[in-house]
């Protein structure tokens, strides 16, 4: 029975928030802990969550802690919703409170710079294996904004060990809230971390006025980047046709809600990145994940001309303007080519 269940969200923002209230819904004993007093306090008293999800009333039944060892006691199941960057830090102090093994959901976008380890390798290689059960993924085109007021949604769950990914989506799934299995881990996150990558890309094209031709090409050529490089990695080249490839890069390259298409319609219209997170107030995955996806291209030999191009306007100083001139100046090519070299990747 549901109900007979406990899980803790590891991560008090707008995503972890809006997936514990999809837990209580589903009359799951749900606790969400925080590392900030004063935010686990307002969530205790107030049931609000003001500075993530503004105007919305959280179940009752969330409890905040800000204990982890508090967090975690009698509990099996966790939501990690933290950061990537913030990921390696939070696991060490699971690690120190937890004393039985835990099934771990994660439920970042990223991948991790210069170790190019996805979030669930980062799992497996910070805590010990007796300390583990398993590790799922969920993922999907989802906004904290939209579940948190309960309009339909729907994701994907994953993992290596699928009886437990069957056990989280049953965890999750409601009227509101469907979800679906992949037993393709790795093109899952692969999906889910890349297209980040093109949301600000596309909030760069946006930012200078470019129009839907424009965002239609983005999108869609940013797909084929990201299902070469996941495929080429290993990953079923299908999996980019679904909710956590396409799917996920549409509402994330479209959407108002989309921190990282807010950044790159900031970068378009002129704005220095330092300045643009400074405005943000939360983490953009997108910028990290750029750094991490050049350095997966050129690991894997990979032809990935959007990626390289934002990199180039991130780290390397070139103008916005100038990286989509270079882009539209390339020499041509068969479209074809890129299905004919994906599918070929798989035989």
């Amino acid at each position: 029975m549901k109900n007979s269940q406990k899980v803790t969200v590891i991560g008090a923002g707008s995503w972890g928030t809006a997936l514990a209230m999809v837990l209580a819904d589903n009359e799951l004993e749900v606790r969400m802990w925080g590392h900030k007093a004063e935010q686990i306090q307002e969530i205790n008293d107030h049931h609000t969550n003001h500075k993530y999800l503004k105007d919305v009333k959280l179940p009752e039944s969330i409890i905040g802690f800000s204990n982890m060892k508090e967090s975690l006691d009698g509990i099996q199941t966790i939501v990690l919703a933290v950061p990537t960057k913030a990921i390696r830090q939070v696991l060490g102090q699971i690690q120190e409170a937890q004393n039985h093994p835990l099934t771990v959901v994660h439920v970042s976008k990223g991948i991790e710079p210069d170790s190019l380890l996805r979030i669930s390798e980062i799992i497996e290689d910070e805590m010990a294996p007796e300390n583990l059960r398993s590790v799922v993924v969920l993922s999907g085109p989802s906004h904290a904004e939209e579940v948190s007021l309960r309009h339909p949604t729907t994701v994907t769950v994953s993992s290596e060990d699928m009886k437990s990914a069957e056990e989280v989506q049953d965890l999750f799934m409601n009227q509101n809230f469907r979800v679906y299995t992949n037993p393709d881990m790795l093109g899952v996150e692969i999906g889910g971390a890349l297209k980040n990558i093109i949301a600000l890309a596309a909030g760069i094209t946006d930012g200078l006025g470019y129009g839907d031709n424009a965002k239609a090409a983005l999108i869609t050529r940013g797909l084929a980047e990201i299902a070469r490089l996941g495929t080429k990695m290993g990953a079923n080249p299908l999996t980019f046709s679904g909710l956590t490839g396409i799917g996920d890069l549409i509402v994330t390259c479209t959407s108002v809600h989309s921190r990282n298409w807010r950044a790159g319609n900031m970068l378009g219209k002129g704005h220095k990145l330092e300045e643009v997170l400074d405005n943000m107030g939360m983490v953009v995955e997108g910028v990290r994940t750029t750094k991490a996806g050049h350095q997966l291209a050129e690991k894997y030999d990979v032809k990935m001309p959007i990626t390289n191009a934002l990199y180039n306007v991130l780290f390397n100083n070139v103008e916005a303007k100038e990286a989509v001139d270079h882009l539209m100046s390339r020499g041509k090519t068969n479209e074809m080519e890129d299905l004919v070299n994906i599918l070929g990747e798989r035989s």
